[in-house]
This record gives structure tokens, C-alpha cells and sequence, in this order.
């Protein structure tokens, strides 16, 4: 079972710097991510959110290929591609897989105008190794939910925040 941790940040800039950090350490596998995402909140109040991986493209990719190999067989393999290509993209559009964007929306909607937050659902980490890389974001953010038990969050929030409880 994957954990959720959301931790926001006054600028974007450092939420990004975050993912980034994350994506870097799942590929030295020390920590395994289900998801990832930087929810922002522009001066004009409109919450994005910025997926690590684009579903609707990844849908297009595999349904174009789908759709090629399928128009080979009928012989008009550019029509089976634009087909695929089409329909994969609308099904990844569609799809949702990770953080709730409802769930992730909601809650930047609290966010101050400027802010940002990261989503990540959590499999695995190996703690001690992770807490290491992340010493750049000490103190730096605010700890705004977890699916964590009392312990692991209390020491989550202690590093994160720069405060003892």
C-alpha cells in the first residue's frame, strides 16, 4: 500500500526543485513513486496541476501503434494510426491513475496565490538514505497531509518544518 505525503512550498520554484530531487533518487532506487505532482496556484487563484507523466500522450503514442498494425491488416495503415492515435489519447485523457486531481484541486484551493504543493504517493523508500539527499529542503515547506503513521509523520514534519515537537 502507497502512502501520501503533501508538502507545500511558498514558491514553485522550490516544489519543482522537490520532484525533481524525488524523480532523481527513484531512478539510484530509493524510493519507489506511484505518483508525483506539483499542484500550483497562479495570482489569478487558477490551480494547475503538472503531472510527471502525460497519460493523454502516452495514450496517443500506444494507440497510433495499436492503430497502425491494426490498418496493416485492412491495408490503410495511416487511417488505423490516426485512429488509435486518437482514441489512445482520449482514453489516457481520461484516465486517472495516482493522486485524485479532484482531491488535489480541493486542497490548492486553500493555497495562497503563488504557492505550490507536491502530491507523492509513496511504495517504498529506504528512509534514512532519503531524509540524507533531501537536507536542501530542511525547514523550507510545511507538512499539509500524510497517510503516514503518527511517528513517521511527527519525524516528517520535524525535518521538513524546522520545528520540534
Amino acid at each position: 500500500m502507497s502512502d501520501l505525503v503533501v508538502i507545500s512550498f511558498p514558491n514553485e520554484q522550490t516544489a519543482y526543485q522537490l520532484r525533481a530531487e524525488l524523480s532523481r533518487m527513484q531512478k539510484e532506487y530509493l524510493i519507489d513513486m506511484e505518483d508525483v505532482v506539483v499542484v500550483t496556484k497562479d495570482e489569478k487563484g487558477k490551480v494547475k496541476l503538472h503531472q510527471a507523466v502525460s497519460l493523454t500522450a502516452m495514450g496517443a503514442v500506444g494507440g497510433g501503434f495499436w492503430g497502425m498494425l491494426i490498418g496493416l491488416l485492412f491495408l490503410n495503415p495511416l487511417l488505423g494510426a490516426a485512429v488509435g492515435a486518437g482514441a489512445g489519447a482520449l482514453s489516457g485523457k481520461l484516465s486517472d491513475i495516482g493522486v485524485n486531481d479532484d482531491f488535489m484541486k480541493e486542497l490548492a484551493q486553500s493555497f495562497k496565490p503563488g504557492c505550490a504543493a507536491v502530491f507523492v504517493l509513496v511504495r517504498k523508500a529506504t528512509t534514512d538514505k532519503v531524509i540524507e539527499q533531501l537536507q536542501a529542503f530542511q525547514g523550507k515547506g510545511k507538512v499539509l497531509k500524510t497517510s503516514l503513521n503518527k511517528d513517521e509523520e511527527a519525524a516528517l514534519r520535524e525535518f521538513i518544518e524546522g520545528t520540534s515537537q
